[in-house]
C-alpha cells in the first residue's frame, strides 16, 4: 500500500474519530439553569412571554416611552447591562433574548432574518407596545430596520447600531482568526457541526473579544455566562442555522428604501463593517442620521455605554 493511500486512511480515520469525540464532548457538557435574578440588576424582575409557542425571556424596567433593545447574534439581553440603568431613567426599557439565544426557548426553525423579525413583531404585539423606539445592535439593527421598512405601525423610530447587513452576513469572520474559522467552517456540512460541538471557552472568548475595541469592555462574568448558555441542548444547532442563513441579513437591506420613520445609524469606529458598507446603508435609508463613535467596536453597548445611551436618548427625545 503506497504512502498516499496510508495518508488518506489516517486522515479519514482522524476525521471520523474527531467527529465521534465531538458527540461525547457535547453530551458531557453541564446544562445551565436559568438564573432567578439578573447578575447585574437583581431588582429588575426576569419575565417570560410566549410568541407562537416559543417562550422568550425578557425584562422591563423604567418609566416613559417604550424602548426595545435588540441584542447581537450569539449574545443575550445582558449585552445591555451597562446601558439599561441610564436608559431606564428616560424610557420604559424592554430587552429580550431571541429564540435560540440566552435563556429563551430553542425551537427547530430556520434562523434567518425573517424568523427573527416575526418574533420581535410578535413581542411588540403581545405586549401591545406603541410609539416604540427600536434600538438594535448587529442583527438587531436589520431586525429594527426591516420592521420599519414593513411600516409596522407600532414602531416610531429606529436606532441601528453596527447594523449586520453586509459581507453576505459573514462579518463575524472579521473579528479575528477564530471568528474566521467558526464562520466559514459552519458552512461545511458535518464540519460545522463538529466544530460547534468542540467549542471551548477560550475560543468563544477570543471571538467575542474581537468584537470590542478594548477586551476589558466585556465583563468576565458575562463571558462565562454566555459560554454556559451555549451548553443548553440545541443551542449550537440554532447558532449554526443562523450562520448558514446569514446572507438573509444582507438581502433584507434591499427593503430599506421603504422606511418612512426617522432612523439613526450608529457605527463603532472599529466595527467590522467597512466604510463603504456603512455608507451603503446610509444611502439606502431616507430620513437617516449617521454617527460614528470613536474607540468603539462591534459590541458598542459594552465598549462605549455612555455614548450609546446619550445617542439613543438624544435621538428618541427629539
Amino acid at each position: 500500500m503506497d504512502t498516499v493511500l496510508w495518508a488518506l486512511i489516517i486522515f479519514v480515520a482522524a476525521g471520523v474519530g474527531t467527529w465521534l469525540v465531538s458527540f461525547i464532548v457535547e453530551a458531557l457538557r453541564p446544562k445551565p439553569k436559568p438564573p432567578a435574578k439578573l447578575r447585574w440588576a437583581p431588582d429588575i424582575p426576569i419575565q417570560a412571554i410566549e410568541i407562537d409557542g416559543t417562550r422568550l425571556r425578557y425584562i422591563k424596567t423604567g418609566k416613559g416611552p417604550a424602548l426595545v433593545l435588540l441584542h447581537t447574534l450569539r449574545t443575550q439581553l445582558d449585552l445591555f447591562e451597562k446601558v439599561v440603568p441610564e436608559l431606564a431613567k428616560h424610557f420604559t426599557v424592554y430587552a429580550l433574548d431571541y429564540p435560540g439565544h440566552g435563556y429563551s426557548d430553542i425551537p427547530e426553525a430556520r434562523y434567518d432574518a425573517d424568523f427573527f423579525v416575526r418574533v420581535v413583531e410578535g413581542f411588540l404585539d403581545k405586549l401591545d407596545l406603541r410609539d416604540v423606539t427600536l434600538a438594535g445592535v448587529s442583527i438587531g439593527g436589520p431586525i429594527a430596520l426591516i420592521l420599519a421598512a414593513r411600516r409596522n405601525p407600532r414602531v416610531a423610530r429606529v436606532v441601528a447600531i453596527n447594523s449586520y447587513d453586509y459581507a453576505k452576513g459573514r462579518g463575524m469572520a472579521r473579528s479575528g482568526p477564530f471568528g474566521w474559522v467558526v464562520t466559514y467552517a459552519s458552512l461545511v456540512p458535518f464540519v460545522g457541526e463538529t466544530v460547534m460541538r468542540l467549542r471551548n471557552y477560550l475560543i468563544m472568548r477570543a471571538v467575542l473579544q474581537g468584537g470590542v475595541a478594548d477586551p476589558r469592555s466585556i465583563p468576565p462574568a458575562l463571558l462565562k455566562e454566555m459560554y454556559k448558555v451555549g451548553s443548553r441542548p440545541g443551542h449550537y444547532r440554532a447558532f449554526l442555522s443562523l450562520l448558514r442563513n446569514a446572507e438573509s441579513w444582507q438581502d433584507a437591506a434591499k427593503s430599506y428604501g421603504r422606511i418612512e420613520i426617522p432612523v439613526l445609524l450608529i457605527w463603532g469606529e472599529q466595527d467590522w463593517a467597512k466604510p463603504a458598507e456603512r455608507e451603503h446603508d446610509r444611502t439606502l435609508i431616507p430620513n437617516v442620521q449617521m454617527e460614528t463613535v470613536a474607540h468603539g467596536g462591534h459590541f458598542l453597548p459594552l465598549d462605549r455605554p455612555q455614548e450609546v445611551s446619550e445617542a439613543i436618548i438624544g435621538f428618541a427625545k427629539t
